[in-house]
């Protein structure tokens, strides 16, 4: 059926993605994609062309007048990162904890609390320790799924701390249930938004005030990037973050900012391979006796795949399994030593596939954990899936042959 002229369908989401950010034709010809644009110090025409931008700059328009706040290559990443989210504004730091930090610090001052669900990424904590609380900060984490969040805010709560699904166990939680309860209050929601890399969940529609993403892992999606983006909803927020960036200086380099604007230009196609193969591998842990539980929202055995079906698109290449309890808490340790394709790494989000042993001190920070079996957390990458399943039996016949578990 064909689309009336005057009437012409928007553009899907990898249709603007792809184009977001694409530079302008001159002289009737042009690159596909930006350009690195590198600079120190950038050159004014004149006096009144140097005070017109600083003027122009202090108003909130988004040009440069020094090399930190970066040009065409900077600009074409902010704006398809935009595009992706669905925000206002988009703040490039140089790490996926920078960007955590920047939140934290542009929205508390001393004396605020903040509510934050106790799965988070683990080194929040480490900022919370090491550097809020010296501020005169408090943080109080809680359990979203368990905890009535209503009864935990007080009078100086200024912003609720979230990330769905969670670090480690995947647990995803009632985004909008839980924004509506902190915009009843006004209080700001902040959620990172890592695990789906932005395409295939897009919290700011779901209610949360900012996204944070590590750009590191599925944006960048080569493991050759460190980067970090916050998204902010409206211009309010766009002001607070970025008074904040510019009295801390925060930048990136314009040739990591290529290298994420090159990878998010696939990042539709490479997150369908990664879901397509850590959904067979997650199914085919679930039939494994040494395993006890599995961690993959898109499993209809996962607690959290009720909200996950409702309110993502699609599902990452993260998958994390307990041992069956009872196993030798040593398991973890000799299963990811046998692996051969899966290699040992603290990050993840490349093309490549990983594999960790959870550190039993944060799991425990997690309060849905009860378990005491080991956890191994798989990142699977874009390899032949039977490979990997092949590997990851190399790895269960290791630990059996290590402890003379029942096959």
């Amino acid at each position: 059926m064909s689309t009336p002229q005057n009437k012409q369908r928007p553009l899907g989401p990898s249709t603007r993605l792809l184009h977001a950010g694409t530079p302008p034709l001159q002289g009737g010809s042009g690159p596909v994609n930006v350009p690195v644009v590198r600079t120190s110090t950038v050159r004014f025409a004149d006096s009144a062309a140097y005070a017109d931008l600083h003027h122009r700059r202090e108003a909130g328009e988004r040009v440069a007048s020094y090399g930190r706040h970066g040009l065409d290559t900077h600009r074409a990443l902010e704006d398809a990162v935009v595009a992706l989210e669905g925000g206002h504004r988009a703040f490039l730091t140089p790490s996926g904890l920078s960007a955590i930090t920047l939140v934290l610090i542009a929205l508390l001052s001393p004396g605020d609390h903040a509510l934050v669900a106790d799965s988070v990424y683990s080194p929040v904590r480490r900022v919370d320790a090491t550097l809020l609380q010296r501020l005169g900060i408090t943080l109080e984490y809680f359990s979203p799924s368990r905890d009535d969040l209503a009864g935990k805010i007080r009078p100086n709560t200024r912003l609720v701390y979230l990330e769905s699904p969670s670090s480690l166990l995947y647990e995803v939680l009632d985004l909008p249930a839980l924004a509506a309860v902190a915009r009843q209050h006004g209080i700001a929601v902040a959620t990172d938004n890592t695990w789906s890399g932005g395409w295939f969940y897009q919290p700011l529609e779901h209610g949360a005030n900012l996204s944070i993403q590590a750009a590191t892992k599925y944006i960048a999606g080569h493991s050759d990037v460190m980067q970090g983006i916050v998204i902010t909803d409206g211009p309010a927020l766009s002001k607070k973050i970025s008074t904040a960036y510019e009295a801390l200086g925060l930048t990136i380099g314009a040739d990591d900012a290529y290298l994420a604007l090159r990878g998010l230009r696939t990042l539709p196609v490479r997150l369908a391979q990664h879901q397509r193969h850590a959904t067979e591998i997650a199914q085919w842990l679930e039939q494994q006796p040494q395993v006890g539980r599995v961690f993959y929202p898109a499993l209809p055995s996962d607690p959290g795949h009720a909200l996950w079906k409702r309110d993502f698109s699609g599902a990452s290449g993260l998958v994390s399994f307990a041992f069956a309890e009872g196993v030798d808490a040593g398991a973890g340790a000799v299963f990811v030593d046998s692996l051969r394709q899966f290699a040992q790494g603290a990050s993840w989000g490349g093309y490549e596939s990983l594999a960790l042993v959870a550190q039993p001190e944060r799991l425990r920070e997690h309060s849905v954990w009860t378990g005491t079996a080991p956890v191994v957390r798989l990142h699977v990458g874009l390899e032949d899936p039977l490979d990997l399943i092949a590997d990851l039996e190399r790895g269960f016949g290791g630990v059996v042959e290590r402890f003379r578990l029942a096959a």
